[in-house]
């Protein structure tokens, strides 16, 4: 596997029409939002996104879903017990070859880092990964819609059929979120992070919502239209994340925006960083 050569900077815009992109377990799970009205998808849904796919891309995953998973194991404690490797540098309390053999093993591991420390262990290792994922945002404040769902049936068998109602559905009617990341060159070097990696990462992303669906997310209800991806021509980078992120611009044209096409996005340059432009699906 090569090198990482160049830092990495990436944006994704996201369109979401009658769905949850994801629901806030402490608010009645209704779509999270900011104080001031903004919908919000968290870095630790994205990043599971990202997981799931790079998982049904045939890359090895550390932190899978219960349900997605393809080892057997049923927990992470177990999955890090069944690689010989890193048992045999935790025997020898070698913090080092642990982490190099984790990396190794499981792509997320060297992409997003983890930190393993259990019970059994008689060593916390950390690894700090080089992709960054931010939180991301909707261009404008949302409009979330709620319904009432009820049952047709009893759950249990009863004597009396019990009340119809289960509880309560929320969905954004129409909005468009916004990702934003980067991937660190020095943290790259010391995870084994490639660029064979990133281009798996870009792929990732452009794919983003593809075997995603559930009642909560319809297929077709979550889309990514556009993926920009800016490759610095040095490893520490030309220009901030700060500054490159800078560089999309989106501007609704009405009010009340409900497609893609209803924003001007205008993609700025920055002298001697070039953008490439990728389709979602």
């Amino acid at each position: 596997m090569g090198a990482f050569t160049n830092k990495i900077d990436f944006e994704v815009l996201v369109m979401v029409k009658n769905a949850n992109p994801n629901g806030d377990p402490l608010n009645g799970n209704r779509p999270r939002e900011t104080y001031d009205g903004y919908g919000e998808i968290s870095d630790v849904c994205i990043k599971r996104k990202i997981r799931n796919r790079l998982q049904d891309m045939g890359e090895n995953i550390f932190v899978q879903s219960e349900e997605r998973s393809d080892d057997g194991c049923k927990s992470l404690a177990e999955r890090a017990k069944n690689n010989i490797v890193m048992q045999k540098a935790l025997k020898d309390k070698d913090n080092d070859a642990y982490a190099k053999a984790a990396c190794e093993t499981w792509m997320d591991v060297r992409s997003f880092g983890q930190v393993f420390a259990f019970k059994d262990n008689s060593v916390s290792v950390g690894v700090r990964g080089p992709v960054s994922v931010h939180s991301a945002f909707s261009v404008l404040p949302i409009a979330v819609d709620s319904m009432q769902i009820t049952k047709s049936v009893n759950s249990e068998t009863k004597e009396k059929k019990s009340s119809d109602t289960m509880g309560m559905k929320h969905k954004v009617y129409s909005a468009m979120y916004v990702i934003k990341g980067s991937i660190n060159y020095q943290l790259a070097e010391k995870t084994g992070f490639s660029d064979e990696d990133a281009v798996k990462i870009k792929e990732a992303l452009r794919t983003l919502f593809v075997n995603d669906s559930s009642s909560a997310r319809p297929d077709g209800s979550m889309e990514v239209c556009r993926v920009y991806w800016w490759k610095h021509n040095c490893p520490m980078g030309q220009y901030s994340s700060a500054k490159v992120h800078k560089l999309v611009k989106i501007i609704a044209k009405g009010d009340d925006p409900k497609e893609f096409e209803d924003y001007d996005i205008n993609v700025d340059t920055l002298p001697g960083l070039s953008v490439e432009e990728i389709e979602g699906i």
